[in-house]
């Protein structure tokens, strides 16, 4: 009997399942990394992304032959046939892997017809098992994130005083939306310079093989555990203390504010959410932090990284599809290119991404997400479009994330409503609407900012089935309130933003 193991490249950390269940056997256990080319031309990935992944799988693999363990790592046309040729060259008998977090590669690996049979084992980078997200969905009448938040804060023992939460309260979401008024100085990030194996890594994505969005250099991620904690030490002693208050808030030319540049490495397994979340728990009580920025930041990875894995293993195996408001529009050229618009909020957030590969999540959320539902874009395009262009992406997180949260193409399984909203809220919450042709305060006219007519628009078109949304009854009342003049303007203004094509 030889059990073969098979890292893939989000299992990046030595506590993974599969190498613990052979740690006993590590000097006769085999050990396999696949670099797939094809996996890297299913979308046009963010080369940011390539060679974050890839540098990030040969540091580790590096790390695993220094702790005594027999690795292959193939740089192969794709999985199945390095997979394959693996399992013959060693005579696997049994092939191990820890679950794939994303369900559709679990599906396809399940597919696979090998020579051995094949073991999956639970997977230990998640605090969260699908069957247990599904153990507590069971019966509920909604699936609301703050109440799972809860469960997770209780079952961890997380900022708690017995059953209560410190504080007094669950959720200080209030005191974490200041907008960005007057002259704020956030920290500079920790970022770090390639090493030999990552300018490999950056010629391979620059020979030309890969079909690839947004700008490769300057890379300054980090690709290795060791680089990894220094960026969670420094988001711990540097951008945590003033994380809360403006984690809402967008700025011209500050790409990052005070967010914590910790989930391309807990997606990647170089860091692991139980480790991160006692970080910034030891931190509120040996340097006395402001609660609302330490619970802020503890929610979005024991809350919300856990929920949305969970929601993504538990919906329907057509949640990818579903299309609410029933929006086809093709995704505009300049989600490609930020330079083809004049919306300054979209332009700004769309060449940070270019750049990076990053935006925060609110940029995420008001402006890219909301911009893409008010104007009738098709769900599939856009999730499909986030998972390509951002650095932390993958179908757990963008299915669920894009479709039911961004998008509410699920109809309300996720949010309570649609996160739809004008050019209001991006004039109060960054500093775009100062440097754009377009006014924040118009509806209708040539200098009317575009977030405002298709956000009136879409109440207008899907009226009907937002009233069924009781949190809406009361916005949708202003429509009452406008002539049918002004509708008529505002939808024609809607049409022609698109060179003329009607949202259907």
């Amino acid at each position: 009997m030889t059990s073969g193991i098979w890292i893939l490249g989000d299992q990046l950390f030595e506590e993974q399942a599969a190498l613990q269940s052979c740690v006993g056997q590590r000097e006769t256990t085999p050990i396999l990394l696949i670099e797939s080319a094809a996996h890297a031309q299913e979308r046009p990935y963010h080369r940011q992304k390539l060679v974050l992944v890839w540098s990030a799988m040969r540091h580790f693999a590096e790390e695993l032959r220094q702790a005594g363990w027999h690795v292959t790592y193939a740089i192969a046309p794709d999985f199945q046939t390095a997979l394959l040729d693996w399992i013959q060259t060693h005579g696997i008998t049994e092939l191990r892997v820890m679950k794939p977090a994303d369900r559709p590669f679990l599906t396809w690996l399940r597919s696979l017809s090998l020579p051995c049979p094949l073991t999956l084992l639970p997977n230990n980078h998640f605090l969260w098992q699908p069957e247990e997200f599904s153990a507590w969905a069971k019966g509920r009448k909604n699936l609301l994130l703050e109440y799972f938040y809860r469960e997770g804060r209780q079952r961890f023992g997380v900022l708690m005083e017995g059953k209560q939460p410190i504080g007094g309260q669950w959720n200080f979401d209030k005191e974490n939306r200041k907008p960005p008024k007057g002259k704020l100085n956030p920290p500079k990030p920790l970022w770090f310079e390639p090493d030999d194996i990552t300018l490999s890594v950056i010629d391979r994505v620059q020979s030309g093989k890969f079909s690839a969005y947004g700008e490769i250099e300057p890379f300054r991620w980090a690709v290795s555990r060791s680089q990894a904690l220094q960026v969670l030490d420094h988001f711990i002693r540097d951008r945590l203390p003033g994380f809360g208050s403006y984690q809402d808030a967008m700025v011209t030319g500050e790409l990052t504010m005070w967010h914590a540049l910790l989930s391309p490495y807990l997606n990647l397994g170089l860091l692991h959410p139980l480790e991160v979340i006692r970080a910034a728990e030891q931190a509120y009580y040996d340097e006395n932090l402001d609660l609302n920025s330490v619970e802020g930041f503890i929610r979005q990875v024991l809350g919300w990284r856990e929920y949305l894995y969970g929601l993504a293993h538990y919906v329907d195996e057509d949640y990818p599809q579903r299309n609410y408001f029933q929006h086809h529009r093709p995704l505009p050229d300049f989600f490609w290119d930020a330079d083809r618009t004049e919306m300054n909020c979209l332009h700004q957030t769309l060449k940070a991404i270019e750049q990076t590969g990053y935006a925060h999540h609110i940029q995420r959320l008001m402006i890219l997400s909301n911009f893409a539902l008010i104007a009738g874009l098709s769900p599939q395009e856009v999730e499909q479009w986030f998972h390509a262009v951002f650095i932390d992406a993958y179908d757990w997180v963008m299915q669920t994330n894009v479709i039911g949260m961004g998008l509410f193409a699920d109809g309300g399984i996720l949010a309570s409503k649609p996160y739809a909203a004008s050019a209001n809220y991006v004039n109060k919450m960054s500093d775009y609407c100062k440097s754009c042709r377009y006014s924040p305060t118009k509806r209708t006219g040539d200098d009317a900012c575009p977030f405002n007519f298709f956000y009136w628009d879409f109440l207008n078109r899907h009226r009907t089935k937002l009233e069924t949304q009781g949190r809406m009854s009361f916005i949708l009342k202003n429509l009452d309130k406008m002539s049918p003049d002004e509708l008529g303007e505002i939808r024609r203004r809607a049409i022609e933003f698109f060179e003329g094509e009607p949202i259907r």
